[in-house]
């Protein structure tokens, strides 16, 4: 399989999907606004046509790989195949006017990113990668050099479940307040990752993430030269619902976090 065709052809249908979602946006009705499991954690009838568009079209660019999305497909592949996506990372932000939300597809081989595309919708910023390099609308892109955390912008975001770890999240947080530059929150993981990856910011940490959020964004930031980590500084960071993700200063964060998260 020439995953680069693979890589094209899912580009292109991000650009499709987002003319779709761009032109909703104008006369978006929030009336048909549904709540899943909180209060905060919504869903648009935008987010499930999308995904609906994106399945129908990836049956066709791979036949008989398996999908886990966001908004409920869940399909048993017919081979060591499986795509992993968002429809519409940053549903709050699309429902509220704010212009950041993005679509994340990730293609998996046995449980291992080999493509990934993130489709930043309202400025056509399309981040994409298949083993061996980055890119952003074709160019190519680098985590930043920077090295010292005093001289670093991060990114964070906050879970839609306020559980008991919620106060070692805020220590860690404050911790980096005082260390950085500051921290951002766009609302999009898959966007904070694609930022970290072309070096606009230098690091982003999150938990009670899942993997449509960072599946795509990880492997993106790998390629870019970036590391990516759970909070332990291992490897189950797509499915173990926490990262920490960096270029140059991802030790740096990693013992700042290990010093006030516990489990």
């Amino acid at each position: 399989m020439d995953l680069s065709v693979v890589e094209k052809n899912v580009m292109d249908l991000c650009a499709e999907t987002a003319d779709f979602i761009r032109n909703e946006s104008l006369h978006f009705d929030r009336k048909r606004i549904e709540q899943k499991d909180t209060f905060s954690n919504l869903v648009s009838y935008v987010d499930k046509e999308s995904e609906k568009k994106i399945v129908s079209s990836l049956k066709k660019i791979l036949p008989g790989a398996g999908f886990l999305a966001e908004e409920g497909t869940q399909l048993k592949g017919e081979n060591e195949y499986q795509w992993i996506i968002d429809p519409l990372d940053g549903t709050t932000n699309f429902l509220h006017g704010v212009p950041i939300f993005a679509i994340s597809i990730a293609l998996m081989k046995m449980n291992k990113p080999v493509v990934g595309v993130i489709y930043e919708v309202s400025h056509n910023e399309c981040f994409h990668a298949t083993e061996g390099g980055a890119f952003l609308n074709k160019n190519k892109i680098r985590v930043s050099p920077i090295a010292d955390l005093r001289e670093s912008l991060l990114a964070t975001g906050f879970p839609y479940y306020h559980t008991e770890k919620k106060n070692q999240y805020l220590d860690i947080i404050k911790t980096f307040l005082e260390r950085t530059h500051g921290i951002r929150r766009f609302g999009s993981a898959a966007i904070d990752l694609a930022y970290v990856a072309c070096g606009r910011l230098e690091g982003f940490f999150e938990y009670d993430l899942n993997a449509w959020d960072v599946a795509a964004g990880t492997f993106i930031l790998e390629q870019a030269g970036g590391k990516v980590s759970d909070f332990k500084g291992g490897t189950n960071f797509i499915f173990g619902r926490e990262l920490c993700a960096a270029g140059n200063i991802h030790a740096d964060m990693l013992k700042i976090i290990g010093e006030h998260w516990w489990t």
